[in-house]
């Protein structure tokens, strides 16, 4: 059957029209072999635009459309749909990017307009041999899985189940709760972190559609959007929970004491034990690695003690299998290590601490039930706070943590309301005072008295050169503002440390088949139209764990991720990609090289047929496996050899002949 070629040439407004003749182009398109029509008009992707292609395909019978217009990323579905509801399968459509690959990039008219021809002649060719392909729709699992139970797994969780859909929340420690639970107030209302947190938590908790998995990790991830089996390995806790009460006798009589992680170390907890009082589950937990009885066979005292008799030794590792339809990874971050610049003295003088030891410090449930107070438990009358600890810094991390600037001056406000008389110096690069509030909490702290110094510190020692500097600390940086070096003495050195990835966050990725950027987290689809999704279908990413944030940030970002999830799940079914790769059984030797290069995990061989087998909602349409095919047994649909050499010949045989007068051009409105 003869062919008859649409094509339709969008001026952009100004976009295209001012560098590109697109009356030029469309008469060269007119004359082009196929073609039986070419239009070009003010703003294809419009209604009235829309409605040219649908009319023209009713009344001129046309079997193939070329678009030349923006990316298709922005339009190809429009043009799609339109093609659809004009009775053409969407794939028989194909779209030439005029603007972002000829108008945008040359100022030449010339140029544009004869680059823009070849495009549009290199895509007539090639639509010929475009195939009318089909999607396919999958029916979808009613679950989500939630990975990771700090702020941003909560939100995700409740929003989601909210919707009526089943939730699995798994968390890698004994408690959902996340790094919010250490925090101490929040920036810059200064709430209480556990007062906004813990009704979260105990909602999340009593959800009839929430299922938490605490002390659990994932094993095992297989299937597919819509499809995902997941293996998730619960840790063995000793105490069952179905009988613990959280009345804590286990602990009181247990006789070992460890550092306590929840406290960073600065306060010791028991071998049994919960990580903080207003823990989720609220279930005890021993700690294998220091448990007398695991360590030493002796002991067992928890278990004699235990009116519930809820202490089992015998416990196992346990693998629950769960069926889910889509995905949300929230496993959050971890703080740069501050021993990594010595120069700073952390770990080797006692009052230099890290921020997150600070916010333990403050906080009435920490170590020191919040009170400021040095190692040797004096009250300190000088404090310095220096930024940037790890973040923007050209030999750790150049990104900025974001947080960073605004905790600190929370610190300083906290510590200028608990020790009012207390000198206060803030060491800083730049103030980032980015959101809502923020700038003018900044300006509350500078007027009470806080000593804010522009300057990067270049090293803490406690060597003095003075005699006021005998028994101090003493923080030395140049500031900039003043064009001098200062020697500031103090008692106390807080390091503002910055967010950095999860040291599991390479395996995590491997697991979920997720992207990593050079900074070390999960890279999103696309950072402005896609923020929430990954390249993953189904896997969705919220919180730090997609770079650093707040919490204002995190909680939205996390509402987004749900809604989109919950979208997912909503429809009843997936509709899978059309560019998947087939294969020839009769051409394929079974040689299974194609299954090592799959990225996707795509395929599989049949051991019957002795060929390989290509998952179809697996399948991304990369095309790693058809161009490694040694044999050609394998076909990417959309983008097969025979259409891609053809729109490569179209190009290369291009002959700017003025059309025949009977071929119809439209004008724009």
């Amino acid at each position: 059957m003869k062919e008859k070629i649409g094509v339709y040439v969008c001026h952009c407004g100004k976009n295209i029209a001012e560098t590109v003749d697109v009356e030029e182009v469309t008469k060269f398109a007119s004359g082009l072999p196929g073609v039986k029509i070419a239009r070009h008009y003010i703003y294809m992707c419009s209604e009235p635009g829309q409605e040219l292609i649908k009319k023209d395909i009713k009344e001129h019978g046309l079997t193939r459309v070329v678009v030349a217009a923006c990316s298709p990323t922005m339009h190809e579905p429009t043009f799609r749909r339109a093609c659809a509801d004009g009775g053409l399968n969407p794939y028989l459509c194909h779209m030439v990017n005029i603007r972002e690959h000829v108008s945008w990039v040359t100022e030449d008219k010339e140029l544009a307009t004869e680059k823009a021809m070849d495009l549009i002649a290199a895509a007539v060719n090639r639509v010929i041999y475009n195939e009318p392909i089909q999607t396919k729709k999958l029916p979808i699992v009613p679950a989500v899985l939630v990975v990771g139970g700090g702020i941003a797994g909560i939100t995700t969780a409740l929003n989601v189940a909210e919707a009526g859909i089943k939730v699995y929340l798994v968390e890698k420690t004994p408690s959902i709760g996340g790094r919010m639970a250490q925090l101490d107030k929040t920036f810059p209302t200064l709430d209480c972190a556990s007062c906004i947190l813990t009704p979260k938590m105990v909602e999340v908790a009593k959800h009839p559609n929430i299922q938490i998995l605490a002390y659990s990790e994932i094993e095992e991830v297989s299937g597919y959007v819509g499809n995902f089996k997941v293996k998730i390995r619960k840790k063995p806790r000793y105490v069952d929970e179905s009988k613990c009460t959280g009345c804590g006798t286990c602990a009181e009589k247990c006789p070992v004491r460890v550092p306590n992680e929840f406290d960073m170390g600065l306060s010791s907890r028991k071998a049994i034990y919960i990580p903080f009082p207003q823990a989720v589950p609220r279930k005890y937990t021993i700690d294998a690695e220091h448990c007398l009885y695991f360590q030493k066979g002796v002991c067992r005292v928890c278990e004699k003690f235990c009116d519930r008799k809820a202490i089992d030794f015998n416990q196992k590792p346990e693998i629950i299998e769960v069926e889910v339809g889509a995905i949300v990874i929230a496993t959050g971050y971890d703080i740069f290590d501050a021993s990594k610049i010595p120069r700073y003295g952390y770990g080797r003088f006692d009052n230099v601490f890290t921020s997150l030891e600070f916010e333990r410090i403050l906080n009435a449930s920490g170590p020191t039930n919040g009170k400021i107070v040095l190692k040797d438990g004096r009250t300190p009358s000088s404090i310095a706070i220096i930024h940037c600890v790890g973040s923007r810094d050209e030999n750790y991390n150049k990104y900025c943590s974001r947080v960073c600037c605004m905790y600190s001056l929370k610190f300083a406000h906290m510590i200028k309301e608990r020790i009012p008389d207390a000198k206060v110096y803030e060491f800083y690069i730049d103030m980032r005072a980015f959101g809502k509030g923020y700038e003018e909490f900044y300006k509350r702290v500078m007027e009470e008295g806080v000593e804010i110094i522009r300057g990067k510190v270049a090293e803490v020692t406690d060597i003095p050169l003075t005699p006021e500097e005998e028994g101090k600390l003493i923080v030395v940086a140049e500031d900039t503002l003043l064009g001098v070096v200062r020697r500031v003495p103090v008692d106390m050195v807080i390091l503002s440390v910055g967010l950095v990835p999860r040291k599991d966050a390479p395996e995590i990725a491997r697991m979920f088949n997720l992207s990593i950027g050079n900074d070390g987290f999960f890279i999103e689809k696309h950072p402005k139209l896609a923020p929430v999704a990954t390249a993953t279908s189904g896997i969705f990413i919220a919180g730090c764990c997609q770079g650093p944030k707040d919490i204002p940030d995190t909680v939205a970002q996390a509402e987004a991720a749900a809604a989109e999830a919950i979208d997912l799940i909503s429809k009843g079914y997936v509709e899978t990609e059309p560019y998947v790769s087939i294969v020839d059984p009769e051409r394929c030797s079974g040689c299974r090289i194609c299954i090592s290069l799959c990225p996707y995990g795509a395929i599989s061989f049949n051991k019957d047929k002795e060929i390989v087998q290509i998952n179809d909602a697996l399948c991304k349409g990369c095309g790693t496996c058809a161009s490694a095919c040694p044999s050609g047994a394998i076909k990417q649909l959309y983008f097969t050899d025979k259409q891609i050499l053809s729109e490569i010949a179209g190009l290369l045989a291009v002959k700017k002949e003025k059309p025949p007068e009977s071929i119809v051009v439209s004008k724009p409105s």
